[in-house]
């Protein structure tokens, strides 16, 4: 009898295929789980990889000292840091700041292509403002700080005798300094300030060439501006903040022998670098020595209170006589006033915020407005859309921008008033509380005009500002009615050539932020008299 094949069996051929499946089962867990370990290998290197990187942020490809200035030679070591740094000659503007390229045909005068926009365009007011003085010459909007030894050199500014002084914030001046004070900073800031500007940029510019052989000569500012060449730690080298610093904790605080660089913590160096140059600042004496008027205070009017108490002018308005103030960029005071600054927040976490690169963190030094870099900037700290970002800002800024409007047409309805009484025969002697007025006014006005952020690093304390300057500018009319009723043997009312002062300038409404805008962005007081002019920045 013929047996059976096996395969005939019963069930023969639901076993193969359950064999088949078990197989093929074993097979995809094999795989699987060899895939899994390569995943799991190569997850494994690069974290092995990202922590070697992280223990190396740099390579030391030159050695840098302290006479290193020229960015590039430090670009080796750093190219990300140094890539980022170039980009700050782009120009691009927000709603209320910034700048675009403007095309202008070069001169043997003045060689640049490209300018910011003037901001005396846009708002005739300034120059009655600053009439008599340099600014009413030439004022435009910032660009980046790519440009802002250049923009200096060839402002038109310089119709008015300049000071070296102002090479302090506008170039890197570090080095400089201590070659010609032999060693010394503070001996070699000593020698340049009193010197007239070209003077101390070609002397500058000879220990640039000659002594250290860049041939690229005087830089803007410079990664030894802001680091320790041998430890990268954050440092103050600008002699103003470091004396100006230490007088405000000596007088305000009761701290002595204030020290940035041993003293200070890192978030807070992470404002000072910034804040050796964005501030408020004078030139004091015949030695034009640059002074940071922080002994009553960082605010506007403990400012004002300061030069009051000292009877600094920077010069006599051209158009009422008064002896009057030109406020600088005070960012650094007027951030210490606000929210971010009672947060914990320094500057560069919001304009040079921290960047991921592979596993590096890096800050971002291509330096710029926030609103361009909301991501980073913002939403870091905010959990908010972008598009809701930009708007908050916007209506602080506008809001900002209605009441320095405000303000602006009081001071020059002020100051066309008591130009008007001058010319009526009224004496300086009898205006002498109206222009007191107007000084004060005029200061504070400013202050919060030449801060750069249209109000947004402390919002109400700009506002506190404009309303103790429009008070100013409301005792300054009284006291021109009581001076001019003295004088006429009236009982108050103005002649008719006082009440038919004109009527102030109107300016230009702020631009909108080009729909396309260009692929390009820069980051500036004469004593009384004429031969006193050489003090501006």
């Amino acid at each position: 009898m013929t047996q059976p094949h096996p395969s005939d069996q019963p069930g023969a051929l639901e076993r193969r295929v359950t064999g088949g499946r078990f197989i093929a089962l074993v097979l995809a867990i094999a795989i699987f789980s060899g895939i899994v370990t390569l995943a799991i290998t190569a997850l494994l290197m690069n974290i092995q990889e990202r922590k070697q990187e992280a223990r190396n942020p740099f390579f030391r490809v030159v050695e840098l000292d302290d006479m290193t200035v020229d960015p590039a030679v430090w670009g080796k070591n750093f190219p990300l840091q140094y890539d980022m740094y170039l980009k700050t000659v782009d120009m691009q503007r927000t709603r209320f700041g910034g700048s675009e390229a403007m095309v202008r045909r070069p001169t043997d005068a003045d060689p640049r292509t490209q300018v910011a926009q003037s901001k005396l365009e846009e708002d005739p007011r300034l120059a009655t403002m600053w009439a008599g003085y340099a600014f009413a010459i030439d004022f435009r909007e910032e660009r980046g700080h790519a440009y802002m030894l250049e923009d200096q050199t060839y402002t038109q500014r310089h119709q008015k005798e300049q000071a070296g002084t102002c090479l302090h914030c506008h170039a890197s001046t570090y080095v400089p300094y201590k070659i010609a004070g032999d060693g010394d900073l503070i001996a070699g800031f000593e020698k340049f300030n009193p010197l007239p500007y070209f003077e101390a940029r070609k002397q500058m510019e000879t220990i640039m060439t000659e002594t250290l052989d860049d041939p690229h000569g005087l830089h803007p500012v410079a990664c030894i501006d802001c680091h320790d060449p041998e430890t990268m730690a954050l440092r103050v080298t600008r002699p103003g903040f470091l004396e100006g610093i230490a007088a405000f904790k000596r007088e305000v605080e009761g701290i002595d022998n204030y020290d940035p660089n041993t003293m200070a913590t890192r978030q807070e160096m992470r404002t000072f670098v910034c804040g050796q140059c964005h501030v408020e600042y004078y030139f004091k004496g015949e030695g034009k020595r640059l002074t940071y008027p922080w002994t009553n205070g960082l605010r506007g009017d403990q400012i004002l209170a300061y030069y009051e108490e000292t009877g600094f002018a920077d010069w006599t308005h051209a158009e009422t006589g008064a002896q009057v103030l030109k406020a600088q960029h005070p960012e650094f005071e007027m951030y210490n006033q606000g929210i971010h600054a009672r947060s914990g927040v320094a500057c560069a976490d919001c304009h040079m915020p921290y960047v991921r690169e592979g596993a590096l963190k890096v800050s971002d030094h291509h330096v710029r407005s926030p609103l361009l870099n909301i991501n980073n900037a913002c939403q870091t700290c905010h959990n908010f859309p972008e598009a809701e970002m930009k708007e908050r800002a916007e209506l602080i800024q506008s809001r900002f921008f209605e009441m320095r409007d405000l303000a602006l047409d009081g001071l020059v309805e002020l100051i066309a008033e008591i130009k008007a009484a001058r010319q009526a025969g009224v004496g300086d002697e009898q205006l002498r509380a109206a222009q007191g007025f107007q000084r004060k006014s005029q200061f504070l006005i400013d202050f919060c005009e030449a801060e750069n952020s249209m109000g947004f690093h402390a919002p109400q304390e700009s506002a506190r500002l404009l309303t103790q300057a429009l008070d100013y500018v409301r005792q300054g009319q009284l006291a021109l009615r009581g001076s001019v009723a003295a004088t006429s043997g009236a009982t108050g009312a103005l002649p008719p050539s006082v009440e038919s002062a004109p009527a102030p300038p109107q300016p230009m409404q702020p631009a909108a932020p080009p729909e396309n805008p260009p692929d390009e962005q820069s980051a500036q007081s004469a004593p009384a008299s004429e031969s006193a002019v050489f003090n501006e920045g």
